[in-house]
Protein backbone atom coordinates (compact mmCIF):
# COMPACT_ATOMS: atom_id res chain seq x y z
CA UNK A 1 0.00 0.00 0.00
CA UNK A 2 1.44 2.90 -1.11
CA UNK A 3 -0.52 7.01 -1.54
CA UNK A 4 -0.99 9.83 -4.08
CA UNK A 5 -2.06 13.33 -4.05
CA UNK A 6 -1.95 16.57 -6.32
CA UNK A 7 -2.65 19.51 -7.21
CA UNK A 8 -3.36 20.79 -10.28
CA UNK A 9 -4.12 24.18 -11.82
CA UNK A 10 -2.81 27.23 -10.27
CA UNK A 11 0.73 27.41 -9.18
CA UNK A 12 0.83 24.44 -6.78
CA UNK A 13 1.95 25.49 -2.85
CA UNK A 14 4.45 23.04 -1.62
CA UNK A 15 3.77 23.22 1.66
CA UNK A 16 0.05 22.05 0.85
CA UNK A 17 1.51 18.84 -1.05
CA UNK A 18 3.62 17.89 2.21
CA UNK A 19 0.39 18.76 4.64
CA UNK A 20 -1.56 16.41 2.07
CA UNK A 21 1.58 13.87 2.07
CA UNK A 22 1.33 13.36 6.23
CA UNK A 23 -1.94 13.13 6.20
CA UNK A 24 -1.63 9.85 4.13
CA UNK A 25 1.59 8.86 5.65
CA UNK A 26 0.44 5.47 7.40
CA UNK A 27 0.28 4.13 3.58
CA UNK A 28 3.56 4.78 2.59
CA UNK A 29 6.19 4.65 5.82
CA UNK A 30 9.30 3.91 3.77
CA UNK A 31 9.56 7.38 2.45
CA UNK A 32 8.38 10.17 0.69
CA UNK A 33 8.19 12.61 -3.08
CA UNK A 34 7.51 15.35 -4.81
CA UNK A 35 7.03 16.99 -7.83
CA UNK A 36 6.07 20.96 -8.48
CA UNK A 37 5.70 22.74 -11.62
CA UNK A 38 4.41 25.58 -12.58
CA UNK A 39 0.76 23.97 -12.67
CA UNK A 40 1.07 20.98 -11.41
CA UNK A 41 2.70 19.43 -7.81
CA UNK A 42 2.67 15.52 -7.17
CA UNK A 43 3.17 13.92 -3.36
CA UNK A 44 3.69 10.39 -2.92
CA UNK A 45 4.00 8.25 0.07
CA UNK A 46 6.31 4.58 -0.29
CA UNK A 47 5.61 1.36 0.88
CA UNK A 48 8.81 0.16 -0.59
CA UNK A 49 8.19 -3.69 -2.16
CA UNK A 50 9.40 -3.47 -5.72
CA UNK A 51 13.04 -2.42 -6.96
CA UNK A 52 13.22 -1.49 -2.75
CA UNK A 53 16.22 0.36 -3.58
CA UNK A 54 15.61 2.35 -6.81
CA UNK A 55 11.94 3.25 -7.56
CA UNK A 56 10.86 5.92 -6.01
CA UNK A 57 8.32 8.37 -6.69
CA UNK A 58 7.28 10.48 -8.98
CA UNK A 59 9.57 8.31 -12.06
CA UNK A 60 10.54 10.05 -15.03
CA UNK A 61 10.31 9.79 -18.51
CA UNK A 62 13.72 9.86 -20.28
CA UNK A 63 14.40 13.58 -21.26
CA UNK A 64 11.82 14.47 -17.90
CA UNK A 65 8.74 16.03 -19.51
CA UNK A 66 6.26 13.37 -18.04
CA UNK A 67 6.02 11.81 -14.09
CA UNK A 68 4.11 9.52 -12.32
CA UNK A 69 2.67 8.51 -9.18
CA UNK A 70 1.06 5.10 -9.02
CA UNK A 71 -0.43 3.11 -5.78
CA UNK A 72 -0.96 -0.47 -6.47
CA UNK A 73 1.10 -3.16 -8.18
CA UNK A 74 1.26 -4.30 -12.29
CA UNK A 75 1.55 -8.05 -12.31
CA UNK A 76 2.84 -8.03 -15.79
CA UNK A 77 5.20 -5.09 -16.02
CA UNK A 78 7.89 -7.91 -16.85
CA UNK A 79 6.47 -8.83 -20.11
CA UNK A 80 6.32 -4.84 -20.94
CA UNK A 81 9.48 -3.80 -19.96
CA UNK A 82 10.84 -6.57 -22.45
CA UNK A 83 8.53 -4.91 -25.39
CA UNK A 84 9.29 -1.23 -24.40
CA UNK A 85 13.67 -2.04 -24.24
CA UNK A 86 12.83 -3.51 -27.59
CA UNK A 87 11.44 -0.29 -28.96
CA UNK A 88 13.76 1.52 -27.27
CA UNK A 89 13.36 3.30 -24.45
CA UNK A 90 15.38 3.35 -21.72
CA UNK A 91 14.69 2.57 -17.43
CA UNK A 92 16.61 3.68 -15.07
CA UNK A 93 14.54 1.67 -12.33
CA UNK A 94 13.50 -2.10 -12.08
CA UNK A 95 10.04 -0.52 -10.69
CA UNK A 96 6.77 -2.20 -12.55
CA UNK A 97 6.02 1.67 -12.39
CA UNK A 98 8.35 2.79 -15.05
CA UNK A 99 6.64 0.56 -17.60
CA UNK A 100 3.67 2.32 -16.98
CA UNK A 101 4.99 5.08 -17.75
CA UNK A 102 7.36 4.63 -20.86
CA UNK A 103 3.80 2.78 -22.49
CA UNK A 104 1.97 5.99 -21.38
CA UNK A 105 4.49 7.67 -23.71
CA UNK A 106 3.75 5.55 -26.65
CA UNK A 107 -0.24 5.15 -26.67
CA UNK A 108 -1.63 7.59 -23.77
CA UNK A 109 -4.96 6.59 -22.36
CA UNK A 110 -4.84 3.43 -24.40
CA UNK A 111 -1.70 1.51 -22.09
CA UNK A 112 -4.77 1.07 -19.26
CA UNK A 113 -5.64 -1.90 -21.60
CA UNK A 114 -2.78 -3.55 -21.07
CA UNK A 115 -1.95 -3.32 -17.66
CA UNK A 116 -2.65 -6.01 -15.33
CA UNK A 117 -2.95 -5.19 -11.68
CA UNK A 118 -4.05 -3.02 -9.65
CA UNK A 119 -3.55 0.33 -8.85
CA UNK A 120 -4.34 4.26 -9.04
CA UNK A 121 -2.00 6.57 -10.77
CA UNK A 122 -1.36 10.09 -11.62
CA UNK A 123 0.57 11.01 -14.83
CA UNK A 124 1.63 14.78 -15.36
CA UNK A 125 2.81 16.12 -18.32
CA UNK A 126 4.44 18.88 -19.03
CA UNK A 127 4.71 20.03 -22.49
CA UNK A 128 0.71 19.59 -22.89
CA UNK A 129 -0.34 20.84 -19.39
CA UNK A 130 -2.48 18.56 -18.49
CA UNK A 131 -3.02 15.87 -15.58
CA UNK A 132 -4.05 11.57 -16.09
CA UNK A 133 -5.77 10.25 -13.45
CA UNK A 134 -6.76 6.44 -14.08
CA UNK A 135 -7.89 3.88 -11.71
CA UNK A 136 -8.42 0.02 -12.26
CA UNK A 137 -11.05 -1.72 -13.16
CA UNK A 138 -11.83 -3.39 -9.93
CA UNK A 139 -11.06 0.16 -8.17
CA UNK A 140 -8.82 -2.30 -5.51
CA UNK A 141 -7.23 0.91 -5.38
CA UNK A 142 -8.91 4.51 -4.36
CA UNK A 143 -8.73 8.00 -6.10
CA UNK A 144 -10.98 10.98 -4.99
CA UNK A 145 -10.36 14.44 -6.29
CA UNK A 146 -11.97 17.67 -5.59
CA UNK A 147 -12.71 20.46 -7.93
CA UNK A 148 -12.39 24.24 -6.80
CA UNK A 149 -13.19 26.07 -10.42
CA UNK A 150 -9.09 26.76 -9.92
CA UNK A 151 -7.42 23.74 -8.29
CA UNK A 152 -7.67 20.06 -8.32
CA UNK A 153 -6.42 18.36 -6.13
CA UNK A 154 -6.60 14.31 -5.74
CA UNK A 155 -5.13 11.77 -2.90
CA UNK A 156 -5.98 8.22 -1.94
CA UNK A 157 -7.81 9.14 1.06
CA UNK A 158 -10.71 11.93 1.46
CA UNK A 159 -8.72 12.94 4.27
CA UNK A 160 -5.55 14.06 2.37
CA UNK A 161 -7.56 16.51 0.32
CA UNK A 162 -9.22 17.77 3.81
CA UNK A 163 -5.81 18.38 4.98
CA UNK A 164 -4.90 20.04 2.05
CA UNK A 165 -7.53 22.66 3.19
CA UNK A 166 -9.81 24.86 0.71
CA UNK A 167 -11.91 21.97 0.27
CA UNK A 168 -15.81 22.55 1.35
CA UNK A 169 -16.90 20.31 3.35
CA UNK A 170 -20.91 20.83 3.10
CA UNK A 171 -22.12 17.13 4.27
CA UNK A 172 -24.03 15.09 0.82
CA UNK A 173 -26.52 13.64 2.05
CA UNK A 174 -26.76 11.62 -1.11
CA UNK A 175 -23.38 10.06 -0.16
CA UNK A 176 -25.19 9.45 3.86
CA UNK A 177 -28.52 7.54 2.11
CA UNK A 178 -26.40 5.15 0.52
CA UNK A 179 -24.42 4.46 3.29
CA UNK A 180 -27.47 3.76 5.53
CA UNK A 181 -29.00 1.89 3.13
CA UNK A 182 -25.78 -0.20 1.75
CA UNK A 183 -23.40 -0.24 4.83
CA UNK A 184 -20.91 1.87 2.00
CA UNK A 185 -21.06 4.87 0.74
CA UNK A 186 -21.71 4.19 -2.98
CA UNK A 187 -18.87 6.13 -5.76
CA UNK A 188 -18.69 8.54 -7.13
CA UNK A 189 -20.45 9.65 -3.77
CA UNK A 190 -18.40 10.80 -0.60
CA UNK A 191 -19.75 12.46 2.71
CA UNK A 192 -18.74 15.48 1.06
CA UNK A 193 -20.20 17.33 -1.67
CA UNK A 194 -17.35 18.38 -3.35
CA UNK A 195 -15.01 15.24 -3.22
CA UNK A 196 -15.78 12.99 -6.14
CA UNK A 197 -14.39 9.22 -6.28
CA UNK A 198 -13.15 8.53 -9.93
CA UNK A 199 -14.83 5.59 -10.53
CA UNK A 200 -13.55 2.20 -11.14
CA UNK A 201 -12.29 1.18 -14.55
CA UNK A 202 -12.23 4.78 -15.42
CA UNK A 203 -9.64 7.78 -16.30
CA UNK A 204 -10.48 11.32 -16.32
CA UNK A 205 -7.92 14.31 -17.47
CA UNK A 206 -7.42 17.39 -15.63
CA UNK A 207 -6.05 20.84 -17.31
CA UNK A 208 -6.95 24.37 -17.40
CA UNK A 209 -10.44 24.13 -17.74
CA UNK A 210 -10.54 21.92 -14.35
CA UNK A 211 -11.23 18.18 -14.21
CA UNK A 212 -12.80 16.31 -17.11
CA UNK A 213 -15.69 14.01 -16.82
CA UNK A 214 -14.38 10.67 -15.98
CA UNK A 215 -14.63 7.79 -19.08
CA UNK A 216 -14.83 4.16 -18.48
CA UNK A 217 -12.40 2.05 -20.19
CA UNK A 218 -13.77 -0.82 -18.65
CA UNK A 219 -17.02 -2.44 -17.64
CA UNK A 220 -17.75 -5.77 -14.96
CA UNK A 221 -20.45 -6.19 -16.79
Amino acid sequence: MCGIAGLAGTAPDREVLEKMAVAIAHRGPDSDGFLVDNQAGLAFRRLSIIDVAGGDQPIFNEDESIAIILNGEIYNHHELRAGLLRRGHRFTTRSDVEAVLHLWEEQGERCLDELRGMFALAIWDAAKRRLFLARDPYGIKPLYYADDGATVRIASQVKALIAGGRVDRKFDPAGAAGFFLRGTVPEPFTMYRAVRALPAGSYAFVDGSGAHEPVQYFSIA
